[in-house]
């Protein structure tokens, strides 16, 4: 695997590191991480597509770009991977031509499926999919299991609208699935959280889909609001800071899910994920040290699923982490550098979800509020 980084920032592109004997032209896969604002204005298709002849190039908003151990804001970060044994192909569809997430996640996942698939990298518009329907649909539908990683595009903390393309500029609404097959290529993955939970487990008592609407029968909207106290005044935003954890059934493990809208009139929350009622929930809230832990318990988690070292590391967090850890964001990205070494590329996102298995022999699950690390390398 040979891997060549680039960034644009300020109006100019610059080579930010290329492994020895990388070929521009020869790359398979090009990622291409920017804000949201700057792919509006930029034709970063078209320049991307002269570099990178013959690849697969998927651009995709985010609501920060990482790079190294660094992160940046409304610039473009581009790493291209030219593999050596391993196949890619792209599947890209349209979530408006489809009336529910679960459709367009079960299209994405027949059209990759194959016996010699390693892996598949979701990327997905953040702002209208129902991430848990498209995950589960994915995992439904592949003949065996797969790991399934990725995440949610980002919008900053403006939450106005996402985009993801492949192989063309990107737009609102479009989901894509990068199949990655051969059997040389080895895969670790790990996401942890690092967020404290608060207060009694209580019980969903009405929701729909993503929308909750109750907990032990009293509206959920009131409930936060009793919780979050001086913090009311700054919802919806402030509801990153106190995030949710579910567990869907008493022996599931907890996944934390992050609220993207709430509604005054009807009382309710809409979350980045499926509130099934039945679930029991607890409020959680930020520890500023163990937030940046949870970082280095998710790379050393991939690092012992891998076996080896890796090549790329692809690190994809919650804009929430960001807004919480402020000017400690690069905290958790320096401390997976630390375990990784200073050998693999090292790109990814803040996100509006991560996506990645619960364990080493587990689907991909949609999860909010954490740093989810995926390392690839070829053997």
């Amino acid at each position: 695997m040979k891997i060549g980084q680039a960034r644009f920032a300020n109006g100019n592109w610059e080579t930010v590191s290329e492994t020895a004997g990388f070929q521009s032209e020869k790359a398979q896969l090009v990622l291409a991480f920017g804000g949201r604002k700057l792919l509006e204005s930029l034709a970063s298709y078209n320049h991307l597509r002269h570099l990178y002849p013959a690849a697969q190039i998927v651009i995709n908003s985010t609501s920060g770009e990482i790079l190294s151990d660094k992160v940046y804001d409304d610039t473009l970060v581009v790493t291209a991977i030219e593999f050596e044994k391993t196949t890619v192909r792209l599947a890209q569809t349209d979530i408006t031509d489809y009336k529910e997430s679960y459709e367009v996640g079960k299209q994405i996942a027949c059209s990759l499926d194959d016996e010699n698939l390693a892996a598949i990298i979701l990327i997905s518009d953040g702002g209208v999919v129902n991430g848990s329907d498209l995950i589960d649909a994915s995992n439904r539908c592949l003949n065996r299991l797969v790991p399934v990683v990725g995440g949610l595009a980002g919008d900053g903390d403006r939450f106005e609208r996402t985009l993801v393309g492949a192989n063309q500029n990107p737009e609102p609404g479009k989901v894509v699935g990068i199949g990655l097959y051969g059997s040389s290529l080895k895969i670790g993955h790990g996401s942890m959280g690092g967020w404290d939970v608060f207060g009694p487990e209580r019980e969903v008592t009405k929701s729909s889909y993503n929308v909750l609407y109750q907990i032990d029968d009293r509206m959920a909207l009131d409930l936060y609001k009793d919780y979050l106290g001086k913090y009311v005044d700054g919802l919806p935003g402030t509801a990153l800071l106190f995030p949710l954890s579910i567990r869907i059934t008493p022996d599931s493990k907890p996944l934390v899910r992050t609220i993207l809208s709430i509604d005054e009139e009807t009382k309710s929350m809409t979350f980045a994920g499926d509130i099934p009622q039945g679930a029991r929930v607890r409020f959680m809230r930020a520890n500023m040290d163990r937030l940046v832990e949870a970082s280095a318990t998710a790379a050393q988690t991939s690092l012992q699923q891998l076996g080896s070292s890796p090549e790329l590391a692809l690190l994809i967090s919650c804009v929430g982490r960001k807004l919480v850890l402020g000017q400690r964001t690069e905290e958790e990205l320096e401390v997976a550098r630390d375990i990784f070494g200073t050998e693999p590329a090292v790109t990814g996102f803040y996100s509006y979800g991560e996506i990645a298995p619960a364990g080493p022999a587990s689907p991909g699950e949609l999860h909010n509020q954490t740093m989810t690390i995926t390392i690839l390398s070829e053997q």
